[in-house]
């Protein structure tokens, strides 16, 4: 990866860098994610055939071909709809998935629900609370019960 950068330390008395320690380092994760992300949506769809031997046409006669570099991205075949259920690619859909109705996330109504829509209901949910440690080795906890409103993609 050439975003990888060379770092050093010096050593020696009163930091006299007398001897120099150097190592490659990574760019922090979020400047790997954002250069992935990049060629992500930059990634170029390629076609292949096996028809057989090009013999009787000449180099002259075949079509101009821009390869990509080492570091373009390529794909054969298109993502599936995971919007759908498909039973070709085990995908499930994502109708029934629970989302957050205030993010712009992946996780948020719109992009999880495919554009379909949501319904909200109210849901009690009852979980462990006000724990307490006993010496030695024992918790206890109250049963708290909660109205949640809980987001379902159609």
């Amino acid at each position: 990866m050439t975003e990888m950068r060379q770092e050093c330390k010096c050593h020696g008395m009163s930091g006299s860098c007398s001897l120099r320690t150097c190592w490659m380092r990574l760019p922090p994760f979020r400047a790997v994610g954002d250069t992935l992300k990049d060629r992500f949506d930059g990634a170029s769809k390629v076609t292949y055939s096996n028809n057989g031997s090009n013999r009787g046409s000449s180099r002259s006669d075949l079509p101009h071909l821009e390869l990509p570099s080492s570091r373009d991205l390529v794909y054969f075949e298109k993502s599936p709809n995971f919007c759908s259920p498909s039973e070709k690619s085990g995908t499930p859909g994502t109708t029934g998935r629970i989302c957050n109705s205030t993010s712009l996330g992946l996780d948020g109504c719109e992009l999880l629900c495919c554009g379909r829509g949501y319904r909200s209901r109210a849901e009690k949910v009852t979980e462990r609370c006000h724990c307490t440690f006993h010496w030695c080795c024992h918790v206890t906890c109250l049963n708290c019960t909660t109205t949640q409103i809980v987001h379902e993609c159609l």
